[in-house]
């Protein structure tokens, strides 16, 4: 398999299995968008714990069956996971999902102070330019950093990797910044788990969700919204990392 992706995309669901104990175990998955605009499952982990070391080796494993690079990942705040993409794949922009920084954030604000707050969040990530959002950014951190700090200090400390989307037009940032796409897959996924008990192994498990992705794969008959527009860009962007034709 030999796959060049433009973007990647990772997140998780959970369930049980019959581990000798039952244990709450969470699956990771990585949808990727070749080169073609199709959208393309490219693995499932089952794990019960995270961290640096377990990201590695999905990245590994990805390289290994073919994944020849990887331009934009975008990922949901996984913690050591930016850094894994990064140790396998040097020339790869990291993009945390942006959604997932808000809803984030927004743990922080109480109820009725949520709308305003996410309103505010907005004009940072819909600014036109990565100067611009960080002026957003810093009339935030006015008016709201003495009530939540912790807000504007994360979307600091994560700045790098908030804002490579505008390095692209807007008709496809949303194609870069949020895990959506994923996020559908797993909650078809939840529907097949819901009503059903613990699985008694790992395998079981495996089986089942790959059947339903293959399945739910079977959909993706089209390229990507405004894929013609994401490949011109990509084309101007990463020329000289473009497969030959």
């Amino acid at each position: 398999m030999t796959i060049t992706l433009a973007w990647q995309r990772t997140a998780a669901a959970t369930t049980t299995v019959r581990d000798g104990a039952v244990r709450v175990k969470a699956v990771y998955l990585a949808l990727g968008i070749n080169m073609s605009g199709e959208k393309e499952i490219l693995g499932i982990w089952i794990a019960q714990s995270e961290g640096a070391k377990f990201w590695l080796q999905v990245v590994t494993e990805l390289r290994n069956r073919g994944v020849q690079d990887i331009f934009v990942a975008c990922v949901d705040g996984l913690k050591g996971f930016p850094e894994a993409i990064e140790a396998v794949f040097p020339q790869t922009s990291v993009q945390l999902c942006i959604v997932h920084m808000v809803r984030h954030s927004l743990n922080y604000v109480s109820w009725k102070r949520r709308a305003e707050v996410a309103a505010d969040l907005k004009r940072i990530y819909q600014s036109s330019t990565a100067e611009e959002a960080e002026l957003r950014l810093g009339e935030f951190e006015d008016k709201w950093d003495e009530d939540y700090l912790p807000i504007g200090q994360s979307w600091r400390r994560n700045w790098a990797r908030i804002t490579p989307f505008f390095d692209f037009p807007p008709e496809i940032r949303k194609v870069i910044y949020t895990t959506n796409a994923i996020e559908s897959v797993n909650m078809s996924l939840r529907k097949i788990t819901k009503n059903r008990g613990s699985f008694p192994s790992d395998e079981a498990l495996l089986k089942l969700f790959y059947l339903a992705l293959r399945n739910i794969s079977k959909k993706w008959t089209m390229p990507i919204r405004d894929w013609k527009a994401a490949l011109t860009r990509l084309t101007i962007s990463y020329a000289d990392r473009l497969p030959r034709q």
